[in-house]
C-alpha cells in the first residue's frame, strides 16, 4: 500500500463565543496514492474542514495529518505555504480566476512560486492548457469564456506544477450537466492518466459516481467507505431530478 494521505485520529474544534463547535470527530483516514476519492455528506458536515485539514489550508485541534510522508500538522506557516505550492492542486466552485489576466497567465500564477525559468513557465503552461483542450483559448480572459472552460482553466493551473494531490471543492457545482460531465471526464482522465490523487467534495451523486471510492461525512464523523460504483438507482433519481 501506497499512502498519500494519512489523517490519523483528527479533531477540529471552533469557538464561536462561549461556545465550542466540534467540526470534526476523530476522524482516521488513509488515501492511497492514484485514488480518486469523493467526499459526499450534509451540509455542515464537516467536508470542506475535512479537505481543508488534508490540504494544511486548516490545522486540526487534535490528531495527526501526514500528506506525502511530510507531518504537515507541525509546518510552520512559511513552511506549509511552500509545501502547498509543490504538493496540492486546488479546484474550486467559483474558479477564483484573475479577470485582468489571460487564460496561460492565470495557468501561470503557481509557477511564480517556484524557481524555473520563464521558458520553462511557459512550456508547463502550455502542456496543461493542452491536457484540457484550451491551447486556442490560451490569449483570452475568463469573461471571454464559458463557464465549463473557466473551471478547465483553473483545472489546468491546478495541474500545471504536477503536484501529487488534487484538492476539489464542488467543482461542478456552478456548471450546467453537460459542462459538469466534461469536467468529470476530465479529471476522471487526470487521476487515471497521470495517476494524480484526487480529493473531490461534492452534493452531486453523479460526480461522486466517477470515484473510486466514495466516503460520507456527517455530523463531525466519517461513514464506513461506500462501494465504488454507486447503485444505478440512485443515478437514474440524481438524472430525475438534476
Amino acid at each position: 500500500m501506497d499512502i498519500l494521505v494519512l489523517m490519523n485520529h483528527a479533531v477540529k474544534r471552533y469557538q464561536r463565543g462561549k461556545h465550542t463547535v466540534e467540526v470534526l470527530r476523530d476522524v482516521t483516514l488513509v488515501i492511497e496514492r492514484g485514488e480518486f476519492a469523493a467526499v459526499m455528506g450534509p451540509s455542515g458536515s464537516g467536508k470542506t474542514t475535512l479537505l481543508n485539514l488534508i490540504t494544511g489550508l486548516d490545522r486540526p485541534t487534535e490528531g495527526e495529518i501526514v500528506v506525502a510522508g511530510q507531518r504537515i500538522d507541525q509546518l510552520s506557516a512559511g513552511a506549509l505555504a511552500r509545501w502547498r505550492a509543490s504538493h496540492v492542486g486546488f479546484i474550486f466552485q467559483f474558479y477564483h480566476l484573475l479577470p485582468a489576466l489571460s487564460a496561460e497567465q492565470n495557468v501561470e500564477l503557481p509557477l511564480l512560486l517556484t524557481t524555473l525559468s520563464r521558458k520553462q513557465r511557459r512550456n508547463n503552461v502550455r502542456a496543461a492548457l493542452e491536457l484540457v483542450g484550451l491551447t486556442e483559448r490560451a490569449c483570452h480572459k475568463p469573461g471571454e469564456l464559458s463557464g465549463g472552460q473557466q473551471q478547465r482553466v483553473a483545472i489546468a493551473r491546478a495541474l500545471v506544477s504536477d503536484p501529487p494531490l488534487l484538492a476539489c471543492d464542488e467543482p461542478t457545482g456552478d456548471l450546467d450537466r453537460m459542462n459538469a460531465d466534461s469536467v468529470l471526464d476530465l479529471l476522471r482522465r487526470v487521476n487515471s492518466e497521470r495517476g494524480t490523487t484526487i480529493v473531490m467534495v461534492t452534493h452531486d451523486p453523479l460526480a461522486a459516481n466517477q470515484a473510486s471510492r466514495i466516503l460520507h461525512v456527517d455530523k463531525g464523523q466519517l461513514a464506513p467507505a461506500l462501494p465504488a460504483a454507486m447503485p444505478e438507482r440512485m443515478a437514474r433519481l440524481a438524472h430525475a431530478v438534476a
